[in-house]
């Protein structure tokens, strides 16, 4: 079986530590990298081709909202799910604007992390714009 090879982009290293843990469990899922800010993930997408990144969006340096406009400039396939404490309308849109496939709450299940991520890799199509954990478990 094929994994699917996901970056992950988080400012604190212990989310990023956690969720690499929790989603190579999943066993479909291959961490392939980790970035602390938007600059890093650009320059990790270039060279690691990941089929789906995990973003957060508010980060030094280069926030996610910007980057994922850039990667999705020069890799419009990789999926894009955002991971954000910002539960506000105002973050979903922002997000959705950028090009973020899927938008998730910090403290959502890791199945659902899982799911959505899955999802957005196997039916890039068929999966509606902006998500959330809610929408994901149903």
């Amino acid at each position: 079986m094929t994994k699917f090879r996901v970056l992950l982009v988080d400012d604190a290293t212990e989310v990023r530590r956690d969720l690499g843990t929790a989603l190579s469990i999943s066993g479909e899922l291959e961490i392939v990298g980790e970035a602390a800010n938007g600059e890093e993930a650009i320059q990790l997408t270039e060279t690691l081709n990941p089929d789906a990144i995990l973003m957060d969006l508010e980060m030094p340096v280069l926030d996610g909202y910007e980057a994922t406009r850039c990667i999705k400039t020069r890799h419009p396939g990789c999926r894009i799910v955002a991971l954000t404490v910002h539960d506000y309308e105002a973050a979903r849109v922002k997000a959705h604007e950028a090009g973020v496939d899927a938008f998730l709450i910090k403290g959502a299940p890791v199945q659902s992390i899982v799911q959505t991520l899955l999802e957005n890799l196997t039916q890039p199509g068929q999966v509606k714009g902006v998500m959330d954990e809610k929408s994901a478990d149903q």
